[in-house]
Parts: structure tokens; sequence; C-alpha cells
């Protein structure tokens, strides 16, 4: 095609195809969905691909993540809703809080954002709790940011690296990783990582961008729980960890006992991601909900409030799943699998490069993992031995680096945190480079010993 090599034709064009993707999505503001839907038809026409074919892949790259990720993104939205409407995140901030003490609260913030932050999307988590940053910056008279910067933290590295968050569980499905051992990897990495992009690096920064809390902003939401029966911190606690005890245990069945085993065939139901989310659910109808004073009519009102901001999350994941499909069968993933192999460049460090390069330029995280993932997929069954799970990892530890003007994320950050763009900067944007570069150097020590 145009007189030159198919490999070569194929690479140029899903370059320009990509470069095009972060246009529409930079430039010219077309939806994520839209511009994913547009890139994905137009890579499937453009590289020779039967007409008749090209909304066929769509449409099964579409399906096939959201028959899964679908149902675990309701059923995780719909848990963290009642957690956050019971009080239950409250609780586990306040007990953490207590228990560190005034002088060390800055760890309470990143161990209560590592924990709430497990079932929430980051824009959730830090709503829920970014009240609480200011109540101990009023009472104690830290700085903001040296509370702040560990909450965002602790609930970006998760959002990163831990299941049931989009990008985590798109590349599992991608990679046909093991969802039990991407947890319990993820929260190897992902805690010592939040330990020095979050406290560490926060009372560095914090000496230099303290931050400057509005006083508006500071009387709105500064305000202790007006919850009077909270969940218990335990309560709380086993009800927020159930699907991740469970789908743990289903992967140490799988480990340790053979595949006939009764209790290994029941665990792998169990233990499933669906059936793990589920049984936290129910039990969160009676934890979070009827224990709580909230009747039936309540309960389902904030189920239904839930679901509403996921739509459009859901419609972006099941896009990046179609676009994915594409570069898959029109053999671009193929072509650059076998440039790596030939390159010998690691397959750890070309997902976590490919994901950072498409979130530097788009600022999704999402579809930075989607792409990476999708673009690094082939080089798994041609590279023998690569370990799927940290594959997942470095693409989402890619997946989070460097966030600017071009992530809703750090126009958020800027606003409650009252800074300048330049302070923004110097905060928020370095900690997620901080936490990815940092997450990288862990999952490639991880490597050598798994």
């Amino acid at each position: 095609m145009l007189g030159l090599p198919t490999n070569t034709y194929l690479l140029l064009d899903a370059l320009i195809t990509i470069v095009g993707l972060v246009l529409l999505i930079t430039k010219l503001k077309v939806h994520p969905f839209v511009a994913l839907t547009i890139a994905a038809g137009f890579l499937g026409l453009t590289s020779g691909m039967p007409v008749a074919k090209v909304m066929k892949s769509f449409q099964d790259g579409f399906g096939g993540v959201l028959g899964f990720v679908g149902i675990v993104l309701a059923l995780g939205t719909m848990l963290g809703k009642l957690m956050a409407d019971s009080g239950g995140a409250d609780q586990i901030a306040q007990t953490l809080i207590r228990a560190f003490g005034k002088q060390k609260v800055h760890w309470a913030m990143m161990c209560s954002a590592f924990l709430v932050g497990i079932p929430l999307f980051f824009e959730i988590g830090f709503v829920l709790l970014i009240p609480l940053v200011f109540i101990v910056a009023r009472r104690s008279g830290v700085s903001l940011v040296k509370i702040g910067i560990p909450l965002l933290a602790g609930l970006s590295v998760v959002h990163g690296l831990v299941p049931p968050h989009p990008g985590p569980l798109l590349a599992i499905g991608i990679f046909k990783a093991d969802i039990g051992k991407t947890i319990f990897y993820g929260l190897i990495v992902g805690l010592p990582t939040a330990v020095i992009a979050g406290p560490l690096f926060g009372s560095f920064i914090s000496k230099y961008v303290p931050g400057n809390p509005s006083t508006e902003l500071m009387d709105q939401i500064a305000k202790e729980s007006q919850h009077e029966n909270l969940p218990s911190f335990s309560v709380t606690l086993i009800t927020v960890l159930l699907p991740v005890f469970l789908m743990l245990l289903k992967t140490f069945a799988d480990v340790f006992l053979p595949a006939e085993h009764i209790f290994r065939q029941w665990m792998d139901l169990i233990g499933h991601p669906i059936t793990a989310l589920l049984a936290a659910l129910l039990l969160a109808f009676y934890t979070f909900g009827y224990a709580r004073g909230f009747d039936r009519t309540k309960i389902m009102k904030l189920l239904d409030q839930s679901l509403a901001p996921t739509a459009a999350i859901i419609l972006i994941v099941g896009a990046g799943g179609g676009f994915k499909q594409m570069l898959v069968d029109t053999g671009v993933g193929n072509v650059i699998g076998e440039m790596a192999v030939q390159a010998h460049v690691s397959p750890i460090l070309l997902a976590w490069l490919v994901a950072a390069v498409i979130r530097i330029a788009t600022g999704s995280a999402t579809v930075a993992t989607i792409t990476g993932a999708g673009i690094v997929a082939p080089v798994v069954d041609l590279i023998p031995g690569v370990n799927r799970e940290l594959l997942v990892l470095a693409a989402g530890a890619g997946s989070v680096i460097l966030s600017h003007v071009n992530d809703a994320g750090f126009w958020l950050v800027k606003q409650y945190f009252n800074m300048t763009v330049a302070e923004t900067f110097k905060t928020w944007s370095m900690m997620e480079t901080i936490l990815s570069v940092v997450a990288l150097a862990f999952i490639m020590l991880l490597s050598v010993v798994v």
C-alpha cells in the first residue's frame, strides 16, 4: 500500500490513527467514546480490512469488554455509594486519624485513601475524603498540601493498579491475567509506592507549596460527619475488603489445590469478581443500609443515583475495547510485538512506555491503559515466560504519569487546593509522575522473583 512494505504501512497507519485520536480528544474536544469509535473505524478502513468486518470487529471488542467490566463497574459503584452515604468512608478516615495522631496525620490520610479507594473511582474517593483533609488542616494547623498529597497518592495508586478499577480490569482481560494475583501484586507494589509519592513527597513539597484553601470552601466542606449512626471501623473494613479477600482466596486455592478438588471448584465461583462484589454488595445492604436506618426505598434511591455518573465511563471503556480489537484484527499489534521481540525491549517496560505516552497525550488513564495493553498484548504470545499480571500493573503505572491540563483531575485538585497552575504542576503533577516511575521500579524488581 502506497508502495510501502505491509508492516511499515500498518505502523504508519496506527500512528496516524493514534495521533488523530489524541487530537480529537484534546483539540476538538470530542467525547472520548465518540473519538474512540471514529478512530477504530478509520483504522479498520485504512488498514485494508474488509468493509463488512470493520464494525463487526469493533462490536466484538466493545461487547467482549463490557460483558465483564460493565457488570463489575456497576456492582463496585453501588458498593461505593452505600459506603459513602452511610458514613463508612468517614469512619475509616477518622479511626486512622485518631490512631496516628495529629503529628502523623498525613500517614493516616494515605492509609484512609488506600483502603477507601479500593472499591471507589478516584473522583468519588476524592470528593468523599477531601472534607476530612480540610477538617484536619483546620484543627491541626498542618499544611493542606502535606495532608492532601498523601490522600491523592493513596487514591491514585489503587486507581491505577488494583481491580475493580476499570483500567486494571481492562488490562486483565486483554492480557488474560489472573485477577487474584493482580490484586496481590498490586497491593505489594502499591503500598510502598503510595508511601514514597504520598507522605514522603508531600512532606517535602509542602515546605515550598503549603496550599491556601479559600475561606468560603473551608467553611462549606470542613464539617464533621452529619451521620449519627456510623458503621464501626471493623464492620466497614470487613464489608469493603470482602471482595478482595474472596478473590485472593480463589487465587490461593488455584495455586495449592488440584483442579478437581471440590473446594477449589467452589472458590472459582465464589472468588469470581462478579460473585465477590455481589456478595459484598449484599452484605452492604445490611451493614451500610438497614443497620444505619435506611429503608428499602432509600437504598434503592442510592443505587439508582450511583449508576448515573458511570454511564459515560462504561461507554468509554467499551469503545476502548473496540479500538483495542481493531488493533488486533488489523495486525498492528502483531507488528509491534515482533518489533519488540527483535529489539529485545522488555514487555513490562514497553507496556509502561506506551501507556505513559498516551496518558500524557490524552489525559485519560483508562484510554491509556486500554490502548497500551492492546498494543503490547501480542508480545505475550511471542515472548514465553512474561508475567501477565505484571504487564497489567506496568500498563496501569504508565497510565497515571504526569497529569496536566488535559486531565480533569488536574483541575479538580487545583480548584479544591486553591493553587495556581504552576503550583498544581509542582504538587499534583509531580506526585503522579513519582508514583508512576516508582511503581515501575517496584514492578521490575518484582519481576525478578515471580
